[in-house]
């Protein structure tokens, strides 16, 4: 693992904004049990996480996209993190709305976006993609060149890498499930025995054996 995916997962596990709970699942909004609880929003009440954090995020943009000219947010988590990053890096930025608003100008993309507009997406994290495909998509459509997506964490789920790919959209993100997993053991968060399980749970969500697959048992 790199230096920058180890420091950004002890910084998360340690205000416990990625939570690892194997033996007492967590219920996703889908009904999946998951072994992780991820709320990188903590990261914005943490000041000396969160300026390391979007520090990181200034220097995954432009090393990896170093033309982009404008930050989109996600609604609501990546918008905090757009306008932090988009202050330093000194570019505008602005975000897209779950759907257009029902009232004013019914805007779904919130500021100044220029067609032909070159715009990196800013997202706190991505597991199936869905969300951020459906940014990329109208940002796409309002005449913008999206050159990519950055994020804090990234679960690096089989669907997720699929639809991105599908989607035709580049994801960088500060850190990834199999980094947590790896340092949370380090750092006696769970387990040595556990990160098989929790690998076996980024492998295939739907599958719940890895709840009862404890070594030895």
């Amino acid at each position: 693992m790199n230096d920058v995916k180890r420091q950004t997962a002890l910084d998360l596990l340690s205000i416990g904004a990625v939570f690892l709970r194997p033996d007492q699942p967590f219920i996703w909004a889908s009904g999946i049990k998951s072994p992780i609880y991820c709320d990188n929003r903590l990261t914005l009440t943490a000041p000396a996480v969160r300026t390391r954090i979007e520090n990181r995020l200034c220097a995954l943009i432009k090393e990896n996209f170093p033309d982009c000219e404008v930050l989109m947010g996600t609604a609501t988590a990546g918008i905090a993190h757009a306008a932090i990053v988009g202050h330093i890096l000194g570019l505008p930025m602005g975000y897209v709305r779950s759907s257009a608003k029902d009232h004013g100008r019914a805007n779904q993309i919130e500021g100044k976006l220029t067609p032909g507009q070159r715009a990196v997406v800013v997202e706190d994290l991505i597991s199936t993609g869905g969300s951020v495909i459906e940014v990329v998509n109208v940002l796409r459509a309002a005449g913008a060149e999206v050159l990519g997506v950055v994020s804090i964490f990234t679960y690096g789920m089989r669907k997720g890498l699929e639809n991105l790919a599908q989607a035709n959209i580049k994801n960088i993100s500060l850190t990834d499930f199999d980094t947590v997993v790896e340092v949370a053991a380090e750092q006696g968060y769970i387990q040595e025995a556990d990160k098989e399980r929790l690998i076996a749970f980024r492998n295939n969500p739907s599958d719940e054996s890895w709840i009862n697959s404890k070594t030895g048992s």
